[in-house]
């Protein structure tokens, strides 16, 4: 039995309604990547309603802040976006795969985007009308086309536009982390190693050179070596350098000439995008390997006096971020950066994907305190 009514497609955005059914509201918006116009009309417009805020807009990225001239500004963050909506469940399979709109179940909100990331959406404009007279200056990014090519990144696209929208002492991406700190995070690189052989029919195989199985030393070296754990600014980043895609072959009866190993190597943020490439081919060496993309990670910057006073506000130990978010875009912009916000990471992108209102409703009240007190 639902505990909560059914929402349905919002005309406009309240947001002075309690932030967990604020949630369902923008749940019920379908913004799949490249589809996020009306979240992001209604997002303006509400934003604009409010009247304290400076309110900018750059295609479906809308940005407001305060300019109360306090001494820190802080970036609260989020995307509009989400990834592609379920398939419809199988027959006999859980009802809720695929419910659009969302859907409470008890205190637990099901729905796309219900943790990845509305939920921290939700908290930003929750924060954005009832926090009006902020200790810190306050600078709110909702951007669009994160789960999407980066070069397609809203928030790419207003580092180069408006630059100035993103100076600042400190930044908060809330992507969701269960309320915990999540500081920094791990860079990602890629790279092809390749293998070269001679065809030959199958049935005459010592005419050739099987490039597949030349393959094999490469992934011996993977399976046996051990990831490192770097320890960078008192957080403990784990690596991982794995094997994810293979591919070879010419036809059932050819001895294939040419093999690829498709490799993603995830750093800590200690490494810069070029220790990593050097790290990779000393393991592979004798091989040829080419990097085919990088982004760097993070440093946590924890030491700084507005990440303090966040820490201090959330009461939290703080957790290294091992995937790839947006934080390392401020690093870049030397604006340190952690995640923090409600949901489980882990059921991102699932088909089961929901966020309990009271994480939401904690969440809010954590960055409340950092902002108001």
């Amino acid at each position: 039995m639902n505990s909560h009514p059914q929402s349905t497609q919002p005309s406009h955005l309240d947001l002075t309604q309690d932030v967990a059914q604020l949630t369902a509201q923008l749940i019920d918006i379908e913004s799949v990547s490249g589809n996020e116009k009306v979240i992001a009309d209604l997002v303006e417009s509400s934003l604009r309603a409010l009247g304290h805020l400076e309110v900018v807009r750059d295609g479906d990225t809308v940005m407001a802040r305060t300019r109360l001239n306090r001494g820190e500004r802080v970036i609260l963050a989020g995307h509009l976006d989400t990834v592609p909506l379920p398939e419809p469940a199988p027959e006999g399979g859980d009802p809720r795969r695929g419910t659009v709109p969302s859907e409470w179940v008890g205190e637990t909100l099901y729905g796309r985007g219900a943790t990845d990331m509305k939920g921290g959406v939700a908290v930003q404009l929750a924060i954005a009308a009832t926090v009006k007279e902020p200790v810190r200056d306050i600078t709110f990014i909702f951007y669009d086309h994160e789960e999407v090519e980066a070069s397609l990144s809203g928030l790419g696209r207003v580092a180069r536009n408006f630059p100035e929208w993103l100076k600042a002492d400190f930044a908060v991406l809330l992507e969701p982390t269960n309320g915990d700190v999540e500081g920094g995070c791990n860079g990602t690189t890629r790279f092809v190693a390749r293998t070269h052989g001679v065809r030959a029919h199958s049935a005459r195989a010592w005419r050739g050179k099987n490039a597949i199985h030349g393959a094999g030393e490469i992934l011996r070296r993977l399976a046996e070596h051990e990831p490192l754990t770097r320890t960078v600014e008192g957080l403990e980043y784990r690596e991982s350098l794995n094997a994810v895609r293979i591919t070879g072959g010419v036809a059932g009866n050819v001895i294939p000439d040419a093999c690829e190993i498709e490799i993603n190597y995830r750093f800590a943020p200690s490494l810069s995008v070029d220790d990593a490439e050097a790290y990779v081919r000393e393991l592979l060496d004798g091989f040829e390997v080419v990097r085919t993309d990088a982004a760097s990670g993070a440093r946590p910057g924890l030491d700084r006096p507005a990440a303090a006073a966040f820490v201090a506000a959330v009461g939290s130990q703080p957790k290294p971020k091992y995937g790839w978010t947006d934080v390392a875009r401020f690093s870049e912009l030397g604006v340190p950066a952690v995640n923090f916000g409600p949901g489980d990471s882990l059921l991102a992108h699932t088909d089961d994907e929901n966020v309990k209102a009271a994480d939401i409703q904690e969440c809010l009240a954590a960055l409340t305190r950092w902002l108001a007190s």
